[in-house]
């Protein structure tokens, strides 16, 4: 069993990868969609508003339909998720929440899951979405 510093360094390296995902996805949301499918697996899957998506094509085809966006996130939340749940692969859950602003609507609060896994590269892992979930936050007023 590992010592708890050595997990305590896994939850820390998770959050920093999470933080440094975050900025960009939500960056190229709003400035370069039509690049955004790069960031998922190829058999990703996004179920949005309970809508699902699967794979790079239907993924471009739904984010090219959406009307321009500002994104503004204000809570992010990250944990590492166990190897025994992912085959020995790295994965991290990635939770966000926020206000969203998409053209000709008014602003909506959101919150957001994502699965990244590690995909290895010569230099450094690779964060790819391997499952998102996103949901608008509408409170009865």
């Amino acid at each position: 069993m590992a010592a708890p510093v050595d997990f305590k360094t896994y939850v820390d390296q998770a959050c920093k990868a999470a933080e440094e995902f975050v900025n960009i996805y939500y960056d190229t949301m709003d400035k370069r969609r039509r690049v955004l499918n790069r960031l998922y697996l190829d058999k990703a899957t996004l179920v949005w508003n309970g809508n699902a998506f699967s794979g790079q094509e239907a993924l471009n085809n739904f984010f090219e339909s959406l009307p321009s966006s500002e994104f503004q996130v204000n809570m992010l939340d990250c944990q590492p998720v166990h190897e025994q749940a992912t085959q020995s692969q790295m994965t991290v859950l990635v939770v966000t929440c926020g206000t969203v602003k998409f053209d000709g609507n008014k602003q909506r609060y959101f919150n957001q899951n994502f699965l990244l896994t590690a995909q290895a590269t010569p230099n450094n892992p690779v964060w790819k979405i391997a499952s998102d979930c996103f949901r608008f936050q509408d409170w009865a007023s």
